[in-house]
């Protein structure tokens, strides 16, 4: 989930491994973030979901715009395990309530919301280290420990592609753009500000696993670069396993510039079908009028695995490690069982001396 959904826990039950690909499908949905961590070789990877928005703009005397947004992306592990190149991009269809004009004018829009392409590169990964694992302590295994906040980090560079440029209804994803012309009411319902044909993206994510269930990422993110408008961002996603189907999430989402800056909160949920595919749900909404949001978002991920593992002998190792431990964990169980039942007949018998 965001970030690699059952990553976390595949990775502490089955350590050590040595490649980024995992038995279960690791996707960045739900949320908006990215994890560090990439596909592995040979593994194709679909992501796709549609959200209902809603905007409405204090300062725009409460005009208001309702749509759909579809989002898309492919991602796929090339070359190394530690290589990745990702596609995103979304289309939004709306209708918009011009309020500044009495009567109102409502009419409808549709353009790409945003295009990206990119390479994600797994610059640390924790999880590489050989940890053993401790067969005659389930608490030992489980437990909390300081290397576990140590976060794998992987940075993403590429560029975003606005098609239309001048023409688009959205330029630097601003819908109430040809409302105004930024500090000025003087041009309502002609073009505002133009997006540039390409601008750049870097992101630095991190993801950090914990308590056996738990998964932490944060991006950070200088978005358009080279455009007149550029932007930094950031997200944090906490996200819990609480079963080997379903997890829940937590996000905060900053966004800053000189076009649109704003502080959205999401929460969702996922469940796994198989390990190939993922189903999940999100409501996010922000904390400002100007504008105010709210959003609905349902999606899927789907996995095309294709992957070969480039060190067999060490996941056969992993196995039989995890195996032992519960054979031995079920044998201690069994003996204190045995304990408590000697330690009553000997209190028994000692009562009756």
């Amino acid at each position: 989930m965001g970030k690699g959904f059952f990553f976390g826990i595949i990775i502490l039950l089955n350590t050590p491994l040595f490649s980024q690909y995992t038995e279960q499908i690791n996707s960045n949905r739900p949320g908006m973030s990215i994890g560090a961590f990439s596909l592995g070789t040979g593994v194709i990877q679909f992501e796709a979901g549609g959200e209902f928005r809603s905007y409405k703009h204090k300062v725009y005397n409460n005009s208001k715009v309702n749509g759909m947004v579809g989002f898309f992306s492919l991602r796929w592990g090339f070359l190394k395990e530690q290589l990745e190149l990702t596609y995103e991009g979304s289309y939004l269809v709306d209708k918009i309530t011009n309020k500044l004009i009495d009567p109102n004018l409502i009419y409808k829009r549709d353009d790409f919301f945003g295009n990206f392409i990119g390479v994600k590169y797994l610059v640390y990964d924790p999880f590489r280290r050989n940890v053993e694992t401790n067969v005659y302590s389930w608490k030992a295994n489980n437990s909390f420990h300081i290397r576990d906040l140590i976060p794998a980090v992987s940075v993403t560079l590429g560029a975003n592609f606005n098609i239309k440029q001048a023409d688009s209804p959205y330029p630097y994803s601003d819908v109430f753009n040809n409302l105004h012309r930024p500090g000025f009411f003087l041009n309502i319902n002609r073009r505002g500000i133009e997006e540039p044909l390409i601008s750049y993206r870097g992101t630095i994510a991190t993801q950090s696993h914990f308590l056996g269930t738990w998964v932490f990422v944060t991006n950070l993110s200088y978005n358009r670069i080279v455009s007149d408008y550029e932007e930094q961002s950031y997200i944090l996603t906490l996200t819990h396993t609480f079963s080997p189907k379903w997890s829940v999430y937590l996000e905060n989402h900053g966004i800053y510039s000189d076009i649109y800056s704003d502080q959205i909160l999401r929460t969702g949920a996922a469940y796994l079908l198989n390990d190939d595919i993922q189903i999940e749900g999100t409501i996010g909404s922000n904390i400002k009028d100007s504008p105010s949001f709210f959003s609905f978002n349902a999606g899927i991920s789907y996995r095309l695995d294709f992957h070969k593992d480039k060190n067999p002998e060490a996941i056969k190792d992993a196995k039989v490690a995890d195996k032992a431990l519960k054979k031995e964990q079920k044998n201690l169980k069994k003996g204190a069982r045995k304990a408590t039942k000697s330690q009553k007949k000997a209190r028994r018998r000692a009562r009756k001396n």
